[in-house]
């Protein structure tokens, strides 16, 4: 700024010099006389002035032909001068050209293009860190996944392409499956940007893969601290992580260190169901029912689950039905609208055998939101008041086509689980599982929830008739219980009792009893010598051959006379022995 302000000082200067020349000459009529060689010059005002004019004209030549030589020269030896600038500038803008178009190509997928243009960047561009970057970014797009990973290590060696380098190749060894290679660049990448927020997902992601529960809670920490995860959600995934590493070191036999990560979980996340189980099962273990009780009535006043009603019935597993029901009903009054607590008093109701109890527990639970386990209980409640075989088969037909209910659903790819995780199995989420309904278009292929395993001990299996051969039934003693039936009337000699096949605790119908092996379907009298022999008809007579096997000699009088078949003679030896015993 200052030296152009002075060289237009001395610009008006020059000119205000010569014009004040200029007017004192034309003001004296003097000439301008100049002798060169001898000879005398004179020359007039306007003369003067354009001869003037003429030689600073020269001498500027003169001065550019003078500059114009020394270039050359220093272009001949190899300095910088206006002829490399020119050259220079000439192809670093050919070069600007082909790196725009290729970027330009890279985000139109054009990966041929897009390798071309980089070589010919490279080619004009003295900037490795611009055009090695483009390189390998058109070897990604055009599939040359050897090219990429030459160029990223290529940018390694450069501290300011050296981040961009790791991120490359970690982005490889996710895609080709080397999850172990993939972390420990990631964290080499959050080594040098930890802010990097993508990273931190990543790093996050993998260490969860992986199991390293304790580095996943120091990222988790450091985005906190960043500003990058609102302190509730903080909070809710610092648990899942305390939790899963609680069990980790439970499994290790680490028993006190488990039980504390396990209530510090619970703590931190109530509504965090695996960490009030494994909270409660450890106040258990140290025989603190109050403690667990208390945790267990807490989660379930948030979200009531089946595994916190089996745990809560761990508190004390040798008790009776009926105490349980009662000891249930603070538990249960932590939330007592939802349908998972209705549905577990109906449950509770039907192991005390309390069946108006149980279906008035359940409501219309089965009309207007039908699932496996209502629908199983409503089942196992008509069997209970003696409803016939026809209604509880029907209700049964329902729950085969009907919703499995609530179960682990991950909310970013909808896979059905088991057992809660941290981690999906499926896509890898974090904290992704959510105890739902899930949607029809998955519902048929989850896993039953619990309390639907109850379905053959409510309902009871159905038993095979026991038929006994005749050989047997002939050969049987006589019963030994020989005490008045239910109508009064003395029970026949020979008859068996008749059994109720049903699961315990169930009421049993006319169709559940079975016989086991049946003699006389009427009462007899006692047989005498002087009866005639009975005639016993079979049903289906088939050319079989009567065994030849003598009459046993320890068998009562009602026993001795073998059932014969019409259509086969008896042995004579065994007439004779029967004729020498009477």
């Amino acid at each position: 700024m200052i030296l152009s302000a002075l060289k237009i000082l001395i610009f008006f200067a020059v000119v205000l010099a010569i014009t004040l020349g200029a007017v004192h000459l034309s003001e004296t009529g003097h000439a301008l006389r100049v002798v060169y060689g001898g000879v005398e010059y004179s020359l007039g005002p306007v003369q003067a002035l354009i001869g003037l004019v003429l030689l600073l004209l020269v001498g500027w030549l003169v001065v550019k032909v003078i500059g114009i030589l020394l270039a050359f020269l220093r272009f001949l030896l190899g300095d910088e001068t206006a002829v490399n600038r020119y050259f220079a500038r000439s192809r670093e803008r050919k070069g600007y050209e082909a790196l725009s178009e290729g970027m330009l190509a890279v985000a139109s997928g054009e990966g041929r293009l897009a390798q071309d243009k980089a070589v010919k960047a490279a080619k004009f561009l003295n900037k490795p860190h611009l055009t090695d970057l483009l390189a390998a970014q058109a070897a990604e797009v055009a599939g040359d996944r050897r090219k990429a990973g030459e160029v990223y290590r290529r940018l390694l060696s450069d501290d300011r392409t050296r981040f961009v380098g790791i991120r490359g190749l970690m982005r490889q060894k996710l895609d080709a499956g080397e999850t172990e290679t993939a972390l420990k660049l990631a964290e080499k990448a959050y080594a040098l940007k930890p802010k990097h927020a993508e990273i931190q997902d990543t790093l996050l992601q993998l260490q969860t893969r992986q199991g390293d529960w304790k580095g996943a809670r120091s990222v988790l920490k450091d985005k906190r601290k960043q500003g990058q995860l609102p302190q509730d959600v903080h909070i809710r995934r610092d648990a899942v992580l305390a939790l899963k590493e609680a069990s980790e070191v439970l499994a290790e036999g680490n028993s006190i260190s488990a039980r504390e990560a396990a209530i510090s979980a619970n703590r931190a996340s109530p509504d965090l169901i695996p960490a009030a189980v494994l909270a409660a099962r450890s106040y258990i273990a140290q025989n603190d029912a109050r403690n667990a009780s208390r945790v267990l009535q807490k989660t379930w006043s948030v979200r009531p689950h089946p595994s916190v009603a089996a745990t809560y019935a761990e508190i004390v597993p040798d008790e009776t039905p009926a105490a349980r029901l009662r000891r249930f009903e603070t538990l249960i009054k932590q939330n007592p609208g939802d349908e998972e607590s209705k549905l577990l008093k109906a449950e509770l109701l039907l192991a005390a055998e309390d069946f108006p109890g149980a279906r008035r527990s359940l409501g219309d639970l089965a009309q207007k939101h039908p699932t496996v386990r209502s629908l199983s209980i409503l089942a196992a409640v008509e069997r209970g008041e003696g409803s016939d075989d026809s209604v509880v088969r029907g209700i049964l037909a329902k729950a085969l086509v009907a919703s499995r209910g609530p179960q682990w659903v991950c909310d970013k790819c909808h896979n059905v689980m088991a057992d809660w995780s941290p981690v999906c199995d499926s896509c890898g989420g974090f904290d992704t599982l959510t105890w739902r309904e899930p949607d029809s278009a998955t519902a048929g292929a989850g896993i039953v929830p619990n309390g639907v395993e109850m379905l053959p001990l409510l309902v009871g299996k159905p038993a095979e008739p026991v038929v006994a051969p005749a050989e047997s039934i002939a050969d049987a003693p006589p019963a030994k219980d020989l005490g008045p039936a239910s109508d009064g009337r003395a029970k026949p000699q020979g008859a068996v009792d008749e059994i109720a096949v049903v699961a315990p605790g169930m009421v049993p119908r006319e169709s559940d009893y079975r016989k086991v092996a049946t003699v006389r379907a009427e009462a007899e009298p006692a047989m005498t010598v002087t009866d005639p022999e009975p005639e016993v008809v079979a049903p289906k007579p088939t050319p079989v051959a009567a065994p030849a096997e003598p009459v046993r000699s320890g068998l009562s009088a009602s026993s001795d006379i073998l059932p014969v078949r019409p259509d086969v003679e008896p042995p004579e030896e065994d007439e004779r022995v029967v004729g020498k015993k009477y």
